[in-house]
């Protein structure tokens, strides 16, 4: 038995969704905002960007208003960030691909770069499929506290997302969202926190024998709610983005910036 499989052994337990009191303990999202505003001076001084598109996608029920922050950052870092612009987050069915979809392409088209694509949550299952369907247009995918394990179980927030759903969505009927767990083939990156009270951190962990080699785990202080204010996850966004394209290289944080990320063993 390899290493990477007795690891993946470890980590495929029963799925199961975070224990309710981490789902009580969401509402420090509200300190993680407060912390990204009185740092938001130093934030904008991490690592300028090559100005390369950045398509940012909300989580479940969530619109662009709450990945406005973090767009803004990214904008001021020197990136060229935009919003779906696709309401809330809440149908999963073909029409809402295809809107994805020409939404990445036209991007694609009009800057005549590859796209990054940053998913929250359920958005960060768009964004790994949207690589997967086109690899081509897609420069990194990297996904906060995303569920991307087939199981549902792992969230509590499958019997939500089920009655507004569906158990077989229109994709899945048509042979897409399948496989959640593969990687796209491009280098892809899973932001997430043990402490998440949404989406159980075992379900947002990437596998390497699932990937193309360019797969990595990154894992913060957090909460679900607050992972897309919360400084040190824009420290690894701003990272992750800089990077010159085709020269990935799996996340090391600077030693300054070590007491922001937790052991970065899963187990």
């Amino acid at each position: 038995m390899t290493a990477t499989t007795a690891s993946r052994e470890a980590l495929n337990i029963e799925a199961r969704p975070p224990h309710r009191l981490l789902a009580l303990a969401e509402g420090r999202a509200v300190f993680e905002l407060a912390s990204f505003v009185a740092t938001r001076p130093l934030l904008g001084r991490l690592p300028k960007g090559d100005g390369h598109p950045v398509l940012v996608l909300p989580g479940f029920l969530a619109s662009d208003s709450s990945t406005a922050p973090m767009r803004r950052l990214l904008k001021d870092l020197g990136y060229d960030a935009y919003g779906w612009k696709l309401g809330r987050n809440v149908r999963v069915d073909l029409s809402r691909v295809h809107e994805m979809e020409a939404l990445l392409l036209k991007i694609h088209q009009d800057t005549g770069q590859k796209v990054s694509i940053i998913g929250w949550s359920l958005g960060g299952v768009f964004a790994r499929e949207l690589a997967k369907l086109h690899p081509d247009a897609v420069r990194q995918v990297i996904s906060l506290g995303s569920p991307i394990h087939d199981d549902r179980r792992h969230t509590n927030a499958s019997r939500l997302f089920e009655f507004l759903n569906g158990k077989e969505p229109e994709p899945l009927q048509h042979g897409h969202f399948t496989g959640l767990d593969r990687a796209p083939p491009v280098p892809t990156t899973s932001i997430l926190t043990r402490t998440d009270g949404i989406v159980h951190w075992r379900g947002s962990v990437q596998h390497a024998d699932q990937g193309h080699g360019e797969t990595e785990n990154i894992v913060v202080h957090a909460s679900h709610i607050g992972l897309g204010v919360n400084p040190s996850v824009m420290v690894a966004l701003a990272d992750r983005l800089a990077q010159a394209e085709g020269e990935w290289k799996p996340f090391a944080p600077r030693l300054a910036q070590r007491w922001m990320f937790p052991s970065q063993r899963l187990h």
